[in-house]
Formats: structure tokens, C-alpha cells, sequence
């Protein structure tokens, strides 16, 4: 059977991409067929969500709760049921988020911290990690960053290029440093980023 493709992610995106000079991209999900086959089940051309007045892109790969359920496509409707909702923060209560996120040239977004151990992954170009405590590591295509609930941020060094990254986030127990307990924090805010929800345990 070949793949479904599916127009549900773009209930809060658009397709059109932001950064000119990066290629499109498309999520496959894979499932079973009637004779327990794998197969896949659908192809999802990405849906974009521009922000801080198109100098960075959100492209929300999928969300799910952990451990999801498979059976039934249950987790296929749980992520369309949260998209179509539009209230997604960058991590999720209980849950797993994969995005991609796209930098304009320069951009540097706003320092953050998120309760959530975070794997990022620079798939083109190159990245500066700012930390709170004032270090600057530059990241090259092909590096991970292992975020455990740090206040950080990131910026783009090119003046012409942009950046891509690929992250995911899962939910994690509440983070206590010296008797402190340490939330989310999204700084300086992001204009049509909602909270979490996952920082009230």
C-alpha cells in the first residue's frame, strides 16, 4: 500500500519553509500492515511554524506520551490530537517532543531552561551554545548537545547561512541543586510559545 500523505500537522503550520537554502524535508511514520508487516503508514511533508518575526522555524516532528500505546494508532492520534490543539510547548508533561527547528542567519534565541533532558543535533551548518555560567561552544554539523535541564541558548554564527538542528525532549523529575528547585524558565519569552505544562510536580 503505498504511503497516505497527510495534511493534519498543518492545522498550526504551514509548509512553506523559511531558510531558502536548506532542503525540504519529510517525516515517514512506519506501522503494519493486515498481515503484521511492516509497512509505512504515511508520509508528512513538514509544517512549519515561523516565530520571533520569521528568524526561526518549528517544525514539529512528533509528540507522544511515554510509553506511548501502538496499538490501534493510538500514538498517531495522541500527536494529531496535540498539534491540532496548538498549545505544544518545547517539552510536554509525561511525554516525548521531536522537533526540527531552523536559525536565521545571526539569530540567537532566547536563553531558556526546559524540565527536560534534551538531545540536540546540528544537521546543517553551525551553532554557538551560550550557558548561563558565560561559555560559548560552537557545534559543527554532526555534533550533539545533551541538555539536562540547563539554562542555555543558542545562536547562529553565519552572517548567510542558515541553521538547522534537530532535538528531542523528554519529560524528567524535578531538578534540585543545593535544596533549590529549578524549573522552566523561558527568559525573555518567545512571543506564541506556550509553557510546557510538565513544571507543576
Amino acid at each position: 500500500m503505498a504511503p497516505a500523505a497527510s495534511n493534519s500537522d498543518n492545522a498550526n503550520g504551514s509548509s512553506q519553509q523559511l531558510s531558502p537554502d536548506l532542503r525540504s524535508t519529510t517525516t515517514y511514520l512506519t506501522g503494519h500492515n493486515e498481515e503484521g508487516k511492516a509497512s509505512v503508514h504515511a508520509a508528512r511533508p513538514a509544517s512549519w511554524k515561523a516565530f520571533e518575526g520569521g528568524a526561526m522555524g518549528f517544525n514539529q516532528i512528533y509528540t507522544n506520551t511515554f510509553q506511548p500505546d501502538l496499538n490501534g494508532d493510538a500514538d498517531i492520534k495522541y500527536h494529531e490530537q496535540v498539534i491540532a490543539g496548538g498549545n505544544l510547548g518545547l517539552a510536554t508533561k509525561g511525554g516525548t517532543v521531536c522537533r526540527m527547528v531552523d536559525f536565521g542567519p545571526q539569530y540567537e534565541c532566547m536563553m531558556h531552561r526546559t524540565k527536560s533532558l534534551d538531545y540536540g543535533i546540528v544537521v546543517e551548518g553551525e551553532v554557538e551554545m551560550l550557558l548561563d555560567d558565560g561559555s560559548i561552544t560552537r557545534l559543527k554539523r554532526g555534533d550533539i548537545a545533551v541538555q539536562r535541564a540547563t539554562m542555555h541558548a543558542w545562536r547562529n554564527p553565519s552572517t548567510t547561512n542558515w541553521t538547522r538542528m534537530v532535538f528531542v525532549l523528554q519529560d524528567t523529575q524535578p531538578l534540585i541543586i543545593n535544596g533549590k528547585k529549578f524549573g522552566e524558565d523561558y527568559g525573555k519569552g518567545t512571543d506564541g510559545l506556550p509553557a510546557s505544562g510538565n513544571d507543576d510536580d
